[in-house]
């Protein structure tokens, strides 16, 4: 079977292109394997950060619709279902993921780059859930991750309307971290996991278990949930060689344990 990730490794960060062509849509398929490399990706130790992107002019142009003319409403419901539990695990990942948006990210696409810890974008990207278009809702976490992102009001406009946003106006509303020219966003993207993987592979984990408990916890619990993370650091090899390096006022060279 013709793989539809095409992934590539550099200093510690995998770049995985989505190549489904025409549109690179989200078909069985092209998730089943997502989650295969994800397997991967959570057992190599050599890999700290990932880079989610796009061939050609599509980053993901929504989910394989030929895959929802005979779906019956249960049906629906389970594929919602297995779908949300992925991206959840994307959400949960203890490895920091990347989105670079490189064009078209719509429905399923979006719902995929919202699940990611960061997203970049190209300025000619085109961002939305057209779901109800086609007499259907976001079933892939969209209706509770873009509220969270952007505010209650401004994702129940995009979601009513269907509207397609562009990339500046993503960065506006604090949909993206960041744009650039189509030309530089893979680089740019590589740039920033470089900067990540340099970091602690043990801390890079807690950090991120951390900043997940804001979605889940309460103030109260998430600050504990933070502080008994941050005695689990002081157990690390690696916070003697980052106090030691800051002291000794050089770069520190992180053990990863």
């Amino acid at each position: 079977m013709d793989s539809r990730w095409n992934v590539q490794t550099l200093d510690r960060v995998a770049v995985a292109t989505i190549a489904n062509p025409p549109a690179n849509a989200l078909g069985k398929p092209v998730l089943a394997e997502l989650e295969e490399w994800l397997n991967k990706w959570e057992n190599d130790a050599e890999i700290k950060a990932i880079v989610l992107t796009g061939e050609g002019r599509f980053f993901i142009a929504g989910a394989d619709i030929k895959e929802f003319t005979e779906l019956a409403s249960q049906e629906a419901e389970a594929m919602a279902k297995r779908g949300q539990a992925l991206f959840d695990r994307l959400e949960k990942f203890p490895k920091p993921i990347i989105a670079a948006i490189n064009g078209a990210c719509l429905g399923g696409g979006l719902e995929l780059a919202m699940a990611c810890h960061i997203r970049l974008a190209a300025q000619e990207a085109k961002l939305g859930l057209p779901e109800l278009n086609l007499g259907l809702i976001p079933g892939y976490g969209g209706t509770q991750r873009l509220p969270r992102l952007v505010g209650r009001g401004k994702a129940t406009q995009m979601i009513l309307t269907s509207e397609m946003i562009g990339g500046e106006e993503a960065l506006r509303i604090g949909l993206v971290e960041a744009v650039y020219p189509a030309e530089q966003l893979l680089d740019e993207a590589k740039k920033l996991a470089a900067q990540i993987a340099a970091k602690s592979a043990v801390t890079l984990k807690l950090a991120l278990s951390a900043i997940q408990g804001t979605v889940e916890l309460p103030l109260s619990e998430g600050l504990a949930y933070e502080a008994k993370l941050f005695g689990e650091a002081f157990a690390s090899e690696d916070v003697k060689e980052g106090v030691g390096a800051f002291l000794e006022k050089r770069k520190p060279q992180f053990a990863d344990r």
